[in-house]
């Protein structure tokens, strides 16, 4: 095995009750699992988010949706244990089928979704769907916007009894942005729309909005307040989304107004659930002018130890990692210890020093991300988020205590 990840169940599970406290009141928590739970795993995720709470599970598509079904079902979770399952893109035609088969919930706002999804409740003479209208405030991507679009299709929906109007939700674009105006902004547009549901006279159960940095970003704001408000108007309940808080990480909270600082609640307390190991495979010494890796950007200026470890971009290891004589890159724990990395990040091979490193064989375990190197520091190496780090790993999971 070149490389695998380690998921802490420990620090999962305590991640999400912190999240959970922190929505405060009677808000519920939606766990995001995308994206194979941003790359931590989603069939070793999704068992530990349920056994610690979680009543919902968000994931992209139908294929993951059923994919997170199956991984419960093994975990020895009963059918009528398991969550509520959130599709948080918008289907296809050819979902439709799957929806219904592995109970999943679908995210619409376009009529054509609608036309589909009835026509599967039909075929398969199945009781009413829920759906969840996703309402577009500002970020110009998915959801129907406020208005006679939104009206469209709440009238459709009130004459057709095969789909069931379980939620309505928005998307903060900016919800790291402590008094951001554009937050504002999609909140008056959400109430509009809100409204807009009153008046058809529909009900639905959930209304949500708000990602991990919504929760996070509560010193200057009154975000959940106002969704916990906005929800009881028409007797729902307010639920949030977050998805890398979980996982460990949260954006630095940023501010648009110099009299309101930036106040995060809970990025301090959360802590990364993944650890991500190789071993060593090639250990040698080089000299003072030997060059390392393509292209040479690095040469030794002393006597040096080195140490080839079996992976490397095809894996997710970023290229922008690369050191050089002129700019520090990335760097490894190896016996708790640093090892800087030297040269290019090649396809599948790196290398870094360990000459202030004793005792080391072949096969020595060494850590890419964990306790000493995270997601952060190789998202600031490689001028990204860690969102795209940790969803960049491509190695088998493995649920540790």
């Amino acid at each position: 095995m070149k490389s695998w990840v380690e998921i802490s169940e420990k620090r999962l599970t305590g991640n999400y009750q912190l999240l959970k406290k922190a929505a405060g009141g009677d808000t519920a928590v939606l766990a995001v699992v995308k994206a194979n739970a941003y790359g931590h795993g989603a069939a070793i995720c999704a068992p530990v988010l349920v056994r610690a709470g979680a009543t919902w599970l968000g994931v992209t598509d139908a294929a993951e949706g059923a994919c997170v079904r199956k991984a419960l079902t093994a975990a020895g979770i009963e059918p009528g244990n398991q969550p509520q399952i959130l599709t948080m893109s918008g289907p296809l035609p050819e979902d439709a089928d799957e929806l219904l088969r592995h109970q999943l919930t679908p995210v619409v706002w376009q009529q054509e979704q609608l036309l589909w999804l009835s026509a599967a409740v039909t075929k398969h003479n199945s009781a009413p769907v829920p759906i969840h209208l996703e309402i577009d405030t500002g970020m110009a991507r998915q959801g129907v916007a406020p208005g006679e679009d939104l009206s469209a299709v709440l009238q459709w929906l009130k004459n057709h009894a095969t789909l069931q109007l379980d939620g309505v939700f928005t998307h903060f674009a900016s919800s790291e942005v402590a008094s951001s105006p554009q937050t504002l902004l999609q909140r008056r547009r959400f109430e509009q729309a809100i409204a807009q549901v009153a008046s058809s006279g529909l009900q639905p159960a959930w209304v949500h909005a708000g990602n991990s940095s919504t929760v996070d970003n509560q010193g200057t704001e009154e975000n959940l307040p106002w969704l916990r408000g906005l929800a009881s108007t028409i007797g729902a309940r307010s639920m949030v989304r977050p998805g890398i808080a979980l996982y460990g990480y949260c954006l630095p909270i940023e501010s648009a107004n110099a009299s309101a600082p930036p106040q995060p609640e809970i990025e301090a307390s959360l802590q990364p659930i993944m650890t991500w190991k190789t071993r060593i495979i090639g250990l040698r010494d080089i000299h003072p002018g030997d060059s390392v890796g393509y292209n040479g950007i690095f040469a030794a200026d002393k006597p040096m130890r080195l140490a080839l470890l079996p992976i490397g971009y095809a894996d997710g290891l970023r290229r922008e990692l690369s050191a050089s004589n002129t700019r520090p890159g990335g760097w490894a724990m190896i016996h708790g210890k640093p090892a800087p990395f030297v040269g290019r990040v090649s396809m599948n091979l790196t290398i870094v020093d360990v000459s202030k490193i004793e005792d080391l064989a072949l096969g020595d375990e060494v850590v890419i991300l964990g306790d000493g190197i995270t997601a952060d520091d190789h998202a600031h190496l490689a001028n990204t988020i860690a969102y795209e780090i940790v969803c960049g790993v491509r190695a088998s999971s493995q649920l540790t205590a």
